[in-house]
This record gives structure tokens, C-alpha cells and sequence, in this order.
């Protein structure tokens, strides 16, 4: 099955994606930051499929807000629509969509010795929530 994606479609799966990493970047220790944007980078672009096609470029022209909270009330509703999306036109691609962005989340909180911070910890499960709300 394949899947069309609208240029607003193809928006949304940036942002949610794209958001999500750097959410987790903002919830991450100082100084750290720049590592687990990079990290998160990483496993988006390496995507496959046509999630993977889309996820190639960051989304162009989005502002993102001032604070984690204005970061947070954009990308948590597009991770939401981004999975009804996918679903509706092909139920793989939306596991491959949100397994993805698991992977990115977790690939984030790689340079970080030992375990996330409780803050890191949060801003994943707040994500994986939003996966899962469609």
C-alpha cells in the first residue's frame, strides 16, 4: 500500500518528528543539548520507507516558540496527527512513523552517562503519550 502525503501532511510529520527531538534536547542537561539534537538527527535521517523519504529535511519556516511549553503545544497535537494520518492511509507506516521517533527520543538521551535525567524521562513518556493518543 502506499501512501499520499500533502504538503501539509509532509509538514506535519517534519514537525512532529523533528519537535520531538528537540524536545528532548531542551529537556536534556546542560551543555548536552547539542549532543542529543545531534543524536536525535541522526536516527531521523536514517529513516527508511517513505517516512523515511519525508523525514530527510527538518521542516523549513517553522517556529518553534520561545519556551519548552511553546515547543511542546506544537509538536506533542502533530505527533497525535501525524499517527491518525498514517494510519488512516497505511497502519504500517504509522508503526514505522512512531518507532522512528523512539528511536530518535531514545538516541537522544544517549549522551547522557548513566541514566536520563527525571526530566528527559518525563519529556519521553509525554511523546511516546502522544504517539499513542491517535
Amino acid at each position: 500500500m502506499s501512501i499520499t502525503l500533502s504538503g501539509q501532511d509532509t509538514l506535519t510529520l517534519r514537525t512532529a518528528a523533528w519537535g520531538a527531538v528537540s524536545l528532548m534536547s531542551a529537556a536534556g542537561a546542560a551543555g548536552s543539548a547539542h549532543k542529543a539534537a545531534t543524536e536525535g538527527s541522526i536516527a531521523l535521517t536514517s529513516a527508511t520507507g517513505p517516512v523515511g523519504h519525508v523525514l530527510t529535511k527538518a521542516p523549513k519556516g517553522v517556529k518553534y516558540g520561545k519556551t519548552v511549553a511553546a515547543l511542546a503545544d506544537q509538536v506533542l497535537p502533530a505527533l497525535t496527527a501525524a499517527m491518525s494520518l498514517l494510519k488512516q492511509q497505511d497502519p504500517a507506516e504509522a508503526g514505522n512513523f512512531r518507532r522512528t521517533v523512539i528511536v530518535a527520543v531514545e538516541a537522544a538521551t544517549r549522551p547522557h552517562k548513566g541514566e536520563p535525567s527525571p526530566t528527559m524521562t518525563e519529556m519521553a513518556r509525554k511523546i511516546t503519550e502522544a504517539l499513542d493518543a491517535s
